[in-house]
């Protein structure tokens, strides 16, 4: 493999005008620095990016921390965040912590040990004590998708506690009573924020009594277990809101498994759509967040700290949009053969 040494051996100049073209610093006369371009391609020289970091103590490094790297809305995520970072120059690297905080923090060491430049964090707990962890070490910081219980770092997120009211709004105008809400860990606060909007709205039609939330996991055997105890409650909900898509896909699995039908024995609602390929016709009612919109802005506020913004942080609510489709009863009770034909789907940006 070519060397510094090599190319400016071939270009017939000092090693430090290589370095200077190499890393764009200092003048170097264009004569000469085409000369250093045309040996650099020739000799197929490539800059020992570490021994530059420890130099200017910047590795070009982000990564994302997620909770579940299998789920497509963080895949989205990731791909928003990937190409903001990519159009910087920078790599990002993906990991997954199953939304365990022992793991969480077990990657977190390790990237301070590997020196990232930033860190896009989706919590698995409160995170506060984690990210002030991080700055002791100079890693910048950003948060997606999920709220802090104190302002220290930017926060890019959706708005769970809007979507949620109105899931819940559009099924007590369909006439639903009684209703369950199948929602993620405790700890987190998209599972706090989804069962307390829902909640809200409830009470705003009087039915504050009329709803009960089951705790588990962002999994699809969760939302199976969970709709299970549900449909065992008396009163028996007539709609279920599952607060991620996996929980949906889970709770469906279980309607389908007791014969409940969707949505003439009980409706189902959900945060986040599920994506086409899990499904042969979408038809439930959803709200979705502009996921790939949250990694890009996540990875351009975390770039700008890195550049020395000193601004105040800021947390970015992004706007949700609400799709009517037939899984809660929006489009009439039509028969299964008649799926394939149902309207379109109604989008409310909210």
């Amino acid at each position: 493999m070519a060397t510094l040494q090599d190319v400016a051996k071939k270009a017939g100049v000092a090693p430090i005008t290589v370095s200077r073209v190499v890393n764009n610093s200092g003048y170097v006369a264009q004569e000469v620095r085409e000369r250093v371009e045309a040996a650099v391609e020739e000799l197929g020289y490539v800059p020992n990016i570490l021994a530059r970091s420890l130099r200017s103590r910047q590795t070009n490094t982000l990564a994302l921390v997620l909770s579940d790297v299998t789920n497509p809305f963080f895949t989205t995520v990731a791909r928003g965040a990937g190409d903001s970072a990519a159009e910087a120059g920078f790599m990002l690297i993906l990991c997954n912590t199953d939304e365990r905080e022992q793991e969480e923090q077990r990657y977190l060491e390790m990237l301070v040990q590997r020196r990232v430049d930033g860190v896009l964090l989706v919590p698995a707990g409160k995170a506060v004590r984690q990210i002030q962890q991080l700055r002791q070490h100079g890693t910048q910081v950003v948060v997606l998708d999920r709220r802090l219980s104190e302002p220290v770092a930017d926060v890019v997120r959706g708005d769970s506690l809007g979507g949620s009211r109105a899931l819940c709004r559009h099924l007590v105008q369909q006439g639903h009573r009684v209703s369950a809400v199948l929602t993620g860990p405790k700890q987190v606060s998209t599972s706090r924020d989804r069962v307390q909007g829902f909640r809200e709205a409830m009470a705003e039609a009087g039915l504050e009594t009329m709803c009960r939330a089951f705790y588990g996991q962002y999994s699809q055997s969760s939302g199976y277990a969970m709709a299970g105890e549900a449909l065992n409650q008396t009163p028996r909900p007539t709609a279920l809101f599952a607060t991620n898509n996996f929980i949906a896909i889970g709770a469906l699995n279980c309607l389908r498994d007791r014969g409940v039908k969707v949505p003439e024995d009980v409706a189902l609602v959900a945060f986040d759509d599920l994506p086409p390929g899990l499904v042969t016709f979408p038809f439930l009612t959803v709200v979705s967040q502009p996921a790939y919109e949250m990694g890009r802005k996540g990875a351009e506020l975390l770039l700008r700290r890195l550049n020395g913004d000193a601004e105040p942080y800021q947390e970015v609510v992004l706007p949700v949009e609400m799709t009517l489709r037939r899984s809660s009863g929006s489009f009439g009770t039509q028969p299964e053969s008649m799926i394939g034909d149902a309207s379109p789907p109604l989008v409310e940006r909210l």
